[in-house]
C-alpha cells in the first residue's frame, strides 16, 4: 500500500546543538499534554494540602508553571516543611523563577540547589566558592560524568587553564566518552589561546562525534575564521545545509557571526556543559533531569539559543506546545538560530490549532529568504496535512521555483509534490514528479513504493512496479506498508502463493493497519479462504479504517469483492462447445 508520509525534512536542529559529540557510549545511570493545567485545576481541593495534590498533578504532567505556582502557595501555608520547599524549589527552577535562588539557600544538600548556586558564584566571579560547593557533591549517576566538566570549567574561571587540563586529560585519554570531554578540554584551550592544543582536541571531538552536528561544526569553523581562515570557515559551515531545513535557514546567521568565539567565557563554558549532558540524558528517557539541566544553562546564559531549542523540543515531545512556543519566543529575534525559531514556531502553531498563524510565519519566511525553498515546502507540507492537495501543489511549486538546478537533496520536495498531486487527481504530473524524484536518488524505498503502488492500482507497468517495490522491500524489509505493496502486485500478476505470503506478512510487521488486514481479506478470498478472508474484513473494520473505506470493506462481508460473484457465476457455465 502507499504510505503518503513524505520524509521529515527538518533536522531536528535542536538535537544537532545538544552536544558537540555523539555521547552516546556515555552511560547514565515524562510528559503530559497543553491541557495539564486544566486537569491540575480540576483537582485541586483547597489549603496548603489541596495546592501539594495540585502541583503534583501538574509536576507529573510537566506543567512547570502551574505547578510551580501551587508548590510555592502550598510553601507560604506551611514553610517548616522539608518536602515542600524542596518540591518548590525544582517547580520553581523548572520554570525558570526567581524564587528558585531563594529557596536555593535554604537547600544545603539538595544537589541542583548546589548547583544553582554554583552558577551565581559564577557569575560574580566567586570561582574558589563555586569550586567548593561542586566538590561536595556525590559523584554518582550523571553527576559522575558531568562533574569533571564543571569542575575545569571553574578552574578555568579563575585562571587555572593548566589544571583545568589537567582534570580532563585522563578522560580525554579514556576509553569512553572522550569526545564529550576533548570538546570541553579543546574549548578551554582556546580561550587561553592555545590554539594547536585547541584544533588537536577538536580532532578527537571530531573523530568521536556521529553524523552531522552543527554545534561541532560552528565551534571548529569559529576557529578557523578567526586563524585567518575565514574562506574555509565559511565553506564548512554552509555544508552543513544540505543536512535539512533548520541548517540550510540558519548558515546565513552562522556565517556572519564566525569571528564571535561560540564559548567566551567560563561561565558560558558552564553552560555548555549543561547542554552537553542534557542531550545526553534526553538520549537515554531521561528528560525531566535533561530540563532541569537546561534551566541550569539557561541561568547562566539567558540569551543561549541553542538550550532554548532544547528546551522547546523536549516539552514539544511532551505535547506542551504552548510552553515550548513561550521558550523559542524568548529568542532574540537578531540570534542566528532566529530563522530556524521561526520554522518551529509554525510547526507549534500548527499543533495547537493556529493553522493561520502558522501559513503566516512561513509566508514571512519565504519573504525574509526570496531565495530558498525551505519556508514554502514546509507550507506545502502543512496544507497537505490538512488535505489541501491542490493548495500544497501551489506551495510546492513556488518552492521548486527557487531551485535552479535541483541535485539528491531535492528528492523529498518532488516526492511530496507527487503525493499533493496524486491526491488532487492530477496523474500525470504526480507521475513526473515521482520519477523526478527516482532520477534524482533512485534508491528512495518510499518513492519506488509509492510509484510502484500506484502503477499496480492501475494496472499498468505491472512488471516494472514488480522490481521497484521488490527494491524498496530489500531496503526496508521491515515495514509493513511497502511488504502489503509487494504481496499486492504479486496478487495482481497470479502469484497466490507469493501474495499470500508477503500479505500475512505485512500482517504481521503492521497488525493494526486496516489497510493491509483488508487487502489480506482479498488475496484470502481470491485464494477461496472465504471464511478467513471475512475474518481479516472484520477485523480491518475495527481497526479505524479510512471513511470511505468502511462502505466498500461492509460490501465485501455481504458479498465479496467488486465482481466476485459474477466471476464465479461466469465460472460455472460450462464453455461453448
Amino acid at each position: 500500500m502507499r504510505n503518503s508520509i513524505a520524509p521529515r525534512r527538518a533536522a531536528l536542529l535542536a538535537l544537532s546543538l545538544l552536544s558537540a559529540c555523539a555521547a552516546n557510549d556515555l552511560p547514565v545511570g515524562t510528559a503530559g499534554a497543553d491541557n495539564a493545567p486544566a486537569r491540575a485545576a480540576a483537582f485541586a481541593p483547597r489549603g496548603a494540602f489541596g495546592a501539594y495534590l495540585a502541583g503534583q498533578l501538574a509536576a507529573s504532567e510537566t506543567d512547570t508553571d502551574f505547578a510551580a505556582r501551587e508548590f510555592l502557595r502550598a510553601l507560604r501555608s506551611d514553610p517548616s516543611s522539608p518536602e515542600l520547599l524542596n518540591r518548590a524549589f525544582v517547580a520553581a527552577l523548572m520554570d525558570g523563577r526567581p524564587e528558585a535562588i531563594e529557596l536555593a539557600r535554604q537547600l544545603p544538600d539538595n544537589q541542583a540547589a548546589q548547583l544553582l548556586l554554583a552558577g551565581a558564584d559564577a557569575k560574580a566571579g566567586r570561582w574558589d566558592s563555586a569550586e567548593k560547593r561542586i566538590r561536595s557533591l556525590p559523584r554518582q549517576g550523571a553527576m559522575q560524568l558531568l562533574h569533571p566538566i564543571l569542575i575545569a570549567w571553574v578552574q578555568q574561571g579563575r585562571g587555572g587553564t593548566d589544571a583545568a587540563l589537567a582534570t580532563l586529560r585522563p578522560l580525554v585519554e579514556g576509553p569512553r566518552g572522550r569526545g564529550v570531554y576533548a570538546l570541553h578540554a579543546g574549548l578551554i584551550a582556546e580561550q587561553a589561546g592555545r590554539t594547536a592544543e585547541a584544533q588537536r582536541l577538536y580532532h578527537i571531538t571530531e573523530a568521536e562525534a556521529g553524523g552531522a552536528n552543527l554545534r561541532l561544526t560552528q565551534i571548529i569553523a569559529s576557529l578557523k575564521a578567526r586563524e585567518g581562515h575565514a574562506e574555509e570557515a565559511e565553506r564548512q559551515i554552509r555544508a552543513m545545509a544540505a543536512f535539512g531545513d533548520d541548517f540550510a535557514l540558519v548558515t546565513p546567521g552562522l556565517v556572519r557571526t564566525l569571528s564571535t568565539p561560540p564559548v567566551a567565557t567560563a561561565t558560558q563554558g558552564l553552560a555548555e556543559g549543561y547542554l552537553t549532558f542534557a542531550g545526553l540524558l534526553r538520549s537515554q528517557d531521561a528528560s525531566d533531569f535533561a530540563l532541569l539541566l537546561l534551566r541550569l544553562a539557561l541561568d547562566l546564559r539567558p540569551d543561549y539559543a541553542p538550550a532554548r531549542l532544547q528546551m522547546a523540543d523536549l516539552l514539544e515531545n511532551g505535547e506542551h506546545y504552548a510552553a515550548a512556543d513561550a521558550e523559542l519566543a524568548r529568542v532574540s529575534s537578531s540570534d542566528p538560530l532566529a530563522p530556524a525559531i521561526r520554522l518551529r514556531r509554525a510547526m507549534l502553531a500548527e499543533r495547537m490549532g493556529k493553522s493561520a498563524d502558522a501559513r503566516s510565519i512561513l509566508e514571512s519566511l519565504a519573504t525574509d529568504f526570496p531565495d530558498r525553498p525551505e519556508p514554502l515546502t514546509r507550507l506545502g507540507d502543512l496544507l497537505r496535512s490538512q488535505s489541501r492537495f491542490p493548495e500544497a501543489v501551489k506551495a510546492y511549486d513556488r518552492a521548486v521555483q527557487r531551485i535552479d538546478t535541483p541535485d539528491r537533496g531535492d528528492w523529498p520536495l518532488f516526492y511530496a509534490r507527487a503525493i499533493a498531486n496524486e491526491q488532487s487527481k492530477d496523474w500525470p504530473r504526480a507521475e513526473a514528479d515521482f520519477l523526478k524524484a527516482l532520477e534524482l536518488s533512485p534508491d528512495q524505498p518510499y518513492v519506488l513504493n509509492y510509484l510502484g503502488y500506484s502503477w499496480v492500482e492501475q494496472g499498468r507497468n505491472l512488471s516494472r512496479a514488480r522490481a521497484m517495490i521488490e527494491k524498496a522491500v530489500e531496503l526496508r524489509p521491515a515495514d509493513g506498508h511497502i511488504v502489503d505493496s509487494l504481496g499486492w502486485v504479486l496478487f495482481r500478476l497470479g502469484d497466490m502463493q507469493g501474495a499470500i505470503r508477503n500479505m500475512e506478512r505485512a500482517v504481521e510487521l503492521s497488525p493494526r493497519d486496516a489497510t493491509i488486514n483488508d487487502h489480506l481479506g482479498d488475496v484470502y478470498w481470491a485464494a477461496g479462504r472465504k471464511r478467513e478472508a471475512e475474518f481479516q474484513w472484520r477485523r480491518a473494520l475495527n481497526l479505524n479504517p479510512e471513511a470511505d473505506d468502511i462502505p466498500k470493506i461492509e460490501a465485501k462481508l455481504r458479498g465479496g469483492p467488486p465482481g466476485a460473484a459474477a466471476a464465479e457465476r461466469a465460472s460455472a457455465v460450462p464453455p461453448a462447445q
